[in-house]
């Protein structure tokens, strides 16, 4: 058995030549973005001194940049070796951000390419400019929450409130605002999460520059990342009881706060010759911000539910309807309940909108 030598041991770079021509996207290509596109990257290979593989890093900075602080940075395929990236739409979207672009907002970027064999880049002397059109939209983050002092959640990242998903980058919450302070929604109840703000022109943006809440009382909240736009709240004046056959709000529920209505009152089946009318729904006011009032029904998530209670929680999950009449949409009450003192408690929050009956 022999020693290696010090001298073996030194570690040597290899030289590896400067990227010289870079193919596709051609130079001042325009793209539209989309949130399920790519765009395929590709330039010449470069020469290393020892004949080994180069490595490849794509750069990219705003339009007339010198890549010596670049805006992002990310290898080629196969782990940096292949001489082509192809490049999510999202990905060039938020270097796209990352230059100033708002989304649907076009802006040129500049790329360039990098090689080397793990250390010491090359930067390509040579670059192209690629013109993007931001998606109109913001990335669905996949769970979103609401802070801020404007909020009964209060500023307290922890205590942040989780808004229900009610479709594809479509979120919603029910919750007291505090008028006065701002409210914010975030993407995490830790750490540093990403946050967005509903301007004053009902745009939903990225940042925490939040605008002022001037509005005072329980409201639907509802945002769209797909649009990055928001809808008006809604203000929820009543929530009531309402007995189908008496075709009237019995008594009302108060706001618990956190989403959640409660009351309790008498339930009286009425009686018919073929026995007791168990119907029941919950009838709400609403109040958009130039004050005019609309009704809502909110009933079985199963529209068409017309049963006695089936003894699975799912029987008592809730959807909203804005087509109020005095039949549709109800469940039944457990014969248990006919002329008992009756709580009930309405949970407009979490990932299922339900309803708890008790006595």
């Amino acid at each position: 058995m022999t020693a290696c030598g010090s001298d073996d041991m030194e570690f040597k770079n290899a030289e590896v030549s400067e990227v010289t021509k870079l193919y596709e996207p051609t130079d001042g290509k325009a793209i539209n973005l989309t949130s399920s596109g790519s765009l395929y990257f590709s330039w010449e290979p470069a020469l290393a001194q020892d004949g080994g593989a180069a490595l490849y890093e794509v750069y990219f900075d705003k339009a007339g940049g010198d890549f010596s602080s670049p805006l992002y940075i990310l290898s080629s395929d196969l782990n940096g070796y292949s001489n082509g990236a192809d490049i999510s739409h999202k990905i060039l979207n938020k270097i796209a951000a990352l230059a100033g672009a708002e989304p649907g907002e076009t802006i040129t970027l500049s790329w360039a390419v990098a090689s080397s064999r793990g250390i010491n880049p090359k930067i390509s002397k040579m670059s192209s400019s690629l013109t993007v059109t931001r998606i109109e939209g913001l990335e669905d983050p996949g769970q979103v929450y609401i802070t801020g002092a404007g909020t009964e959640a209060g500023s307290d990242l922890a205590n942040a409130l989780p808004l229900h998903r009610i479709g594809d980058g479509e979120y919603e919450i029910y919750v007291k605002l505090v008028s006065g302070a701002s409210y914010t929604f975030v993407d995490s109840k830790s750490g540093s999460p990403a946050s967005y703000y509903i301007d004053e022109n009902s745009k939903l943006k990225e940042g925490s520059d939040a605008v002022a809440n001037t509005l005072d009382g329980v409201y639907r909240i509802k945002i769209d990342f797909g649009s990055a736009s928001a809808s008006s709240p809604v203000k929820i004046e009543e929530v009531g009881y309402w007995f189908c056959p008496t075709n009237k709000t019995e008594w009302k529920l108060a706001y618990e706060g956190k989403g959640v209505w409660k009351g309790a009152g008498p339930v009286n089946f009425k009686v018919e010759s073929w026995g007791g009318d168990e119907r029941y729904k919950f009838r709400v006011i609403t109040k958009d911000l130039k004050g005019v009032e609309a009704l809502e029904d909110w009933g079985p998530a199963n529209a068409g539910e017309d049963g006695k209670p089936s003894g699975t929680a799912s029987y008592y999950n809730l959807a909203i309807y804005t087509s109020v009449s005095q039949w549709d949409h109800k469940w039944k009450f457990a014969n248990d309940f006919n002329g008992k003192t009756v709580t009930l408690t309405v949970k407009m929050t979490g990932d299922t909108y339900t309803h708890e009956v008790s006595l």
